[in-house]
């Protein structure tokens, strides 16, 4: 059991890492063709993936070996403090640097598409990694 242990964590490891692949890739092209800006909806699936991402990666950071309740609210009340604090940076920001008005839809609604990223990464987890006998 403990090599598919090693082997089953590389896997998670591989599948984390390409997903920050995948949102670097998105944010340089979004950055470099101004998507931000002209596609109003773009920064939903990015906080979708970033929220994914971070879940995976408290998954594997705690070592999770099944889904219950106690799990997912860590998992979740850890993603909320990471995500409030990442907003308050983007708020400190625009006040600051950009003198931009603070937005609370946008902030709302990049804290909902977190959440739902990370809830999927909990139907993720359960169904890839716990249902094919992939834990860590």
């Amino acid at each position: 059991m403990q090599i598919s242990n090693e082997i089953n964590k590389k896997k998670l490891s591989i599948r984390i890492v390409l997903i920050i692949f995948i949102i670097f890739l998105l944010n340089t092209l979004a950055m470099k063709f101004h998507w931000y800006f002209t596609v109003w909806w773009f920064d939903m699936p990015m906080h979708l993936l970033g929220g994914f991402w971070i879940g995976l990666l408290l998954f594997s950071i705690f070592r999770v070996k099944n889904i219950n309740s106690k799990n997912i609210t860590k998992v979740i009340l850890l993603f909320l403090v990471i995500a409030f604090g990442w907003e308050l940076f983007e708020v400190s920001v625009d006040k600051i640097i950009t003198k931009n008005i603070f937005n609370i839809l946008d902030t709302s609604s990049d804290i909902f598409f977190g959440i739902s990223g990370v809830l999927f990464s909990v139907l993720y987890f359960n169904k890839r990694i716990i249902k094919n006998h992939n834990i860590l």
